[in-house]
């Protein structure tokens, strides 16, 4: 947390608590639900000029563990990749009709 804050402070591009909600951003987000992922690729958002784009917040967390020593961005990977994990978990197979395979 110290070296996050310190960034936070000396980095122009980084203002107190952006890391932070960041990382909230990027894991409420990847926890929706898939339609709702699906339209935002589809159509976009129009909600993130004003609330924030989490694709975007993903971005700073990759710049800012760039910009940490090696067991701080580590300990922030580690955080950051469990909800990287979510957003790779492949989609559930689909029928022809649309409807969800439970099978």
């Amino acid at each position: 947390m110290s070296e996050i804050i310190r960034l936070e402070q000396t980095r122009n591009y980084l203002q107190p608590g952006d890391v932070s909600a960041a990382v909230s951003l990027w894991k409420d987000y990847v926890h929706q639900p898939e339609r709702d992922l699906w339209h935002d690729y589809e159509w976009g958002n129009v909600h993130w000029h004003c609330c924030a784009n989490p694709l975007e917040a993903r971005g700073l967390l990759d710049t800012v563990m760039r910009a940490m020593s090696a067991r701080s961005a580590r300990e922030l990977r580690k955080i950051v990749s469990r909800s990287d994990i979510v957003w790779s978990l492949p989609s559930p197979p689909y029928d022809a009709d649309g409807s969800q395979n439970t099978s």
